[in-house]
């Protein structure tokens, strides 16, 4: 028996950061929207816990207990008291690296696949509890759809979408690391007074009425700053779609993917395929939102 989980990729159509918290952390107003990029994990009855994966990047993933999917696995068969005895099989087709939490929904597919396998009849909460301690991402890969994440994203309240969304994605040449991101946020709000972190009411008015104009006007990342001054060519594919008529252009989560939100379907092959002749990125996708969070496939 195996069973197959399909998580999506998220973009952050604001992210508003506070100032570093006395832990490390930092409080945030995360509103997150799920897309129609996907991975899928497998997990399969085995003698020992090992992680494969497949797909665009796949040499980039830990295959070690590092992996948010093995750790997944390990904290559910934790809480049984049972071994994480399974093979975890990933897909890939969320950017590696890409600031659109494909490492995070990967945790949570393999959480919800070991779930189901193992028969271990943990309740929503206690899968959301789970995804709190594996990562601040990890809560909404299992949700999906469109949520606000405060805390360090990992409080969820669940929004409304009034209609549909039309994202582009350009993949950079190389990644960033979110740590390395945060680090870069600190030094530059050195001295500087940083504001509590709370979400915009004009752009959840935008997603409540599925109005791609308003969410464009306001939408917004306080760690783009930091991204492109360790990542400064991003600027220039930010611009790219700019000029071939997205309606917003901004970097997803940490980076380096950027974002760009377009009017409609026409509107986003338009944009896909001027940024893939610009010379600016190494890659370019097409997907709509929200899509809903980990799914079980086959059982």
């Amino acid at each position: 028996m195996s069973v197959t989980v399909r998580v999506p990729a998220k973009v952050n159509v604001q992210l508003a950061v506070g100032a570093a918290r006395a832990d490390g952390f930092h409080d945030l107003a995360n509103v997150f929207l799920a897309v129609g990029l996907h991975d899928e994990v497998t997990v399969t009855p085995a003698d020992e816990l090992r992680v494969t994966c497949e797909g665009p990047d796949a040499d980039q993933v830990p295959l070690d207990r590092t992996n948010l999917a093995a750790r997944a696995a390990g904290a559910l068969a934790e809480r049984r008291g049972i071994e994480p005895a399974v093979h975890i099989h990933i897909a890939k087709d969320i950017p590696v690296a890409g600031g659109m939490a494909g490492g995070s929904a990967d945790g949570a597919g393999a959480l919800l696949a070991c779930n189901t396998l193992w028969q271990a009849g943990a309740s929503r909460a206690e899968l959301l509890a789970i995804c709190a301690e594996l990562g601040s991402d990890v809560p909404f890969s299992l949700v999906g759809g469109a949520a606000l994440g405060t805390g360090r994203g990992e409080r969820l309240t669940t929004l409304e979408v009034g209609g549909t969304f039309h994202w582009v994605f350009a993949m950079a040449e190389r990644g960033l690391s979110t740590p390395a991101v945060f680090r870069e946020f600190d030094r530059l709000a050195e001295g500087l007074d940083i504001p509590e972190p709370v979400a915009s009411q004009e752009l959840l008015g935008a997603l409540a009425k599925g109005d791609p104009d308003a969410l464009a006007a306001a939408v917004s990342n306080d760690l783009q700053p930091a991204a492109l001054s360790l990542f400064p060519e991003l600027a220039d594919t930010l611009a790219a779609g700019r000029t071939a008529g997205a309606l917003a252009a901004l970097v997803s989560g940490s980076g380096p993917t950027t974002a760009f939100l377009v009017r409609d379907a026409e509107s986003a092959v338009k944009v896909a395929e001027a940024l893939g002749s610009s010379g600016t990125c190494r890659k370019v996708r097409t997907a709509s939102a929200p899509a809903p969070g980990a799914t079980v496939l086959s059982a």
